[in-house]
């Protein structure tokens, strides 16, 4: 089992890297921009702002009529380049986002600073302009003219005295507390300044970010196997539609899935949207990704035994983890969510820790059965659930759950299964790259 499982990452792995929407993305490049026909609605930037930059930029936005979003990375350049950019960026009412691990630096500033909607994940850095000529009076001029485009922007009159008081051959990067003290941040639901036009912009909705995966959460499914998800005796419930606020275009970026964590072993119980057959655990991971958001995550059953019915079980969250060493599972991340960290889980795998036809005689934990557990795999997972419990032994005949402070004496027990807790740290097999 544990090959198969080995055998089923590196499927998903290397049929991971390469998931694409049915149509194949197409994108196009302008200097430093590039507008991918997959995500009409953001141009990228990632390079310096150069004499051409402006001229490039105006064709990503005729190529990218729709675009509501310039992502930014750029150590900065020509400083009137950056002031054009920024005018149209205002013009166009376009959101700028800073995004983990990137840098909008020096005249890339002035471009963040245009967003009507903006938001700093990574380094925003300004100085004093620079120049190998010694033109003073050209040098005022640009001065400014950066004061009169920032001042359009509503740009705090500290951020100015912090940007022309840093030497141009130092950078100041405003720190968190610095963003939020500024108000560098602009999210869809604070009013817009007014536009060039003198129009005020209006705001989107905002949604909080989503929640890290949760593993004790309440389960929508019962099942009578210990398959993962054996759906010829599952109850599925799919969730009711629920309208929701409008994403401002920031929020609709971040909350995109950019990456993938692959777990094996666990099965996330629950929550499932639907249920289908698939040839491979890659196969089901691809089916959760072209449901455009939609799906969050998604378990495999593993097993090749099963050789009818649906296998790939695809979740409008993440669910309740649970041990189960032939489920094959995945979780998708966005840009706004941290790789996940390892957690403990208390599991009774019912591949390997279920005793048939045993009986753990004593150790229990009250002097009566679980009142609610009325099922063998109700009965595994209220032992799970409680801290104190490290076994439990069920009835069929009667019905009955008896969860156990220790491990009892094994004996013959005709009608009878037992099981053992064990605790297990689960960690991604693997986090794959969804760009």
């Amino acid at each position: 089992m544990r090959k198969l499982l080995r055998s089923a990452v590196v499927s998903a792995a290397l049929c991971g890297t390469t998931m694409t929407s049915p149509a194949a993305a197409s994108e196009k490049v302008f200097g430093p921009f590039v507008v991918d026909d997959a995500k009409p609605d953001v141009i990228v930037m990632n390079g310096d702002i150069d004499v051409g930059s402006a001229l490039n930029f105006r064709r990503a936005l005729h190529a990218a009529p729709g675009a509501k979003l310039v992502t930014l990375n750029s150590s900065g350049g020509a400083v009137q380049m950056g002031l054009l950019m920024a005018d149209d960026i205002r013009e166009r009412k376009l959101a700028t986002y800073i995004p983990k691990d990137s840098a909008c630096l020096s005249a890339c500033a002035y471009m963040f600073l245009a967003g009507v909607e903006r938001k700093v994940d990574g380094k925003l850095g300004v100085h004093q302009i620079s120049s190998d000529a010694s033109d003073l009076v050209g040098a005022q001029l640009t001065i400014s003219d950066i004061i009169d485009v920032l001042n359009r922007f509503d740009t705090p009159v500290d951020v100015l005295s912090v940007m022309f008081k840093t030497p141009p051959n130092d950078m100041h990067v405003f720190t968190p507390e610095e963003i939020e003290h500024y108000k560098l941040n602009r999210t869809g639901g604070e009013p817009m300044p007014s536009t060039a036009a003198g129009t005020p912009a209006a705001p989107d909705s905002s949604l909080p970010a989503p929640d890290a995966m949760s593993v004790t959460g309440p389960t929508t499914q019962r099942a009578t196997s210990d398959q993962p998800h054996s759906t010829e005796t599952a109850v599925i419930t799919t969730p009711t539609p629920q309208t929701q606020a409008k994403l401002s275009p920031i929020e609709e970026f971040t909350k995109r899935p950019n990456r993938i964590a692959i777990y094996t072993g666990l099965d996330l119980f629950g929550d499932d949207i639907s249920s289908i057959r698939t040839s491979d655990a890659a196969e089901c991971a691809q089916n959760c990704l072209v449901m455009n958001g939609q799906c969050k995550a998604f378990t495999f059953n593993a097993n090749p035994k099963i050789t009818k019915g649906p296998n790939c079980f695809l979740k409008s969250s993440a669910g309740r983890a649970d041990g189960n060493s032939i489920a094959f599972s995945g979780r998708f991340l966005s840009g706004a969510d941290a790789d996940p960290p390892t957690f403990a889980l208390g599991t009774i795998d019912p591949q390997s820790a279920l005793f048939h036809d045993v009986d753990f005689r004593g150790g229990d934990l009250s002097p009566r059965p679980h009142s609610t557990a009325k099922t063998p795999i109700d009965c595994r997972l209220a032992c799970v659930d409680d801290s104190r419990c490290m076994a439990f032994t069920y009835n069929y005949s009667k019905k009955q759950c008896w969860l156990k402070g220790s491990i009892g004496t094994p004996m013959p027990g005709k009608g009878m299964v037992s099981g053992v807790k064990k605790f297990q740290n689960f960690s991604p097999a693997k986090i794959i790259s969804l760009n």
